[in-house]
C-alpha cells in the first residue's frame, strides 16, 4: 500500500515549530520528524510504498508542499500525520485523532491507539490511554481522500512524556507502523 507519513509542523520549525518544550530544548516539528522518518523506514521493510513530507500546509507554498493535495494526487492509500501533544506541564498520554464519520479513519487510528499505548504502558504502567478522538476542524482529516489518523504520541510539555518522546522514538515508530500493518491486515482479512 502507499503510505503518506506527515510530521507534523514545519521542517526546520520555520514558520512554526509547533509545541516546545523549552526547558528540555525540544521542538515538536524534530521529535515529529526523527519519529515519522522512523514510521516510513519501518512500513517500507513491511513492504509498503512510504511518502514522507514535513511542510506547513497551512502557511502557503512559500512554506512548502500542501500534504494535503500532494497526498491526494499520489495517490495514498492510508495518510498519517504524526505530533506532540501540549497542554499545561502536568497532562500525559496518547490519543488517535480521526475524522467525524470516517469509519475507516477511526479503524486505522483506533489500530494505530492500541499498538502505541500498548507500547508505552509496558514501559510506564501510569501511562494514559486518552483514546480515540473526533477532529473535524483539521485539514489533515478533512481533506484527505483516504482514511486519515493524527497521532499525538505523547505531552511534550510534561516532563515525563517528553522524556520518552526524546529516548524511546524508535519503540513509538514501530508501534506506529504495526498499527498501520495491523489496519492492512484488517483489510486484508475483510476482502478474503
Amino acid at each position: 500500500m502507499n503510505i503518506f507519513i506527515n510530521p507534523g509542523h514545519a521542517l526546520g520549525g520555520e514558520p512554526d515549530p509547533g509545541a516546545v518544550n523549552r526547558e528540555l530544548g525540544i521542538r515538536e516539528c524534530d521529535i515529529a520528524m526523527t519519529i515519522g522518518s522512523l514510521v516510513a523506514n519501518y512500513l517500507e521493510l513491511a513492504g509498503d510504498e512510504a511518502r514522507l513530507i514535513q511542510s506547513d500546509n497551512l502557511m502557503g507554498e512559500a512554506w512548502g508542499p500542501c500534504v494535503v493535495e500532494e497526498a491526494n494526487r499520489w495517490p495514498a492509500d492510508l495518510f498519517v500525520s504524526i505530533h506532540c501533544n501540549a497542554f499545561d506541564g502536568n497532562a500525559r498520554g496518547t490519543e488517535t485523532l480521526y475524522f467525524p464519520g470516517s469509519t475507516s479513519g477511526r479503524e486505522l487510528a483506533n489500530c494505530i491507539q492500541a499498538e502505541l499505548y500498548g507500547t508505552l504502558f509496558l514501559l510506564d504502567p501510569d501511562w494514559s490511554d486518552r483514546g480515540l478522538k473526533e477532529r473535524s476542524d483539521l485539514a489533515v482529516l478533512k481533506y484527505t481522500d483516504m482514511p486519515a489518523a493524527l497521532v499525538e504520541c505523547a505531552f511534550i510539555d510534561n516532563e515525563l512524556d517528553a522524556y520518552f518522546l526524546m529516548h524511546y522514538g524508535d519503540e513509538v515508530a514501530r508501534a506506529i507502523a504495526r498499527g498501520v500493518t495491523d489496519y492492512e491486515a484488517m483489510l486484508y482479512s475483510n476482502r478474503h
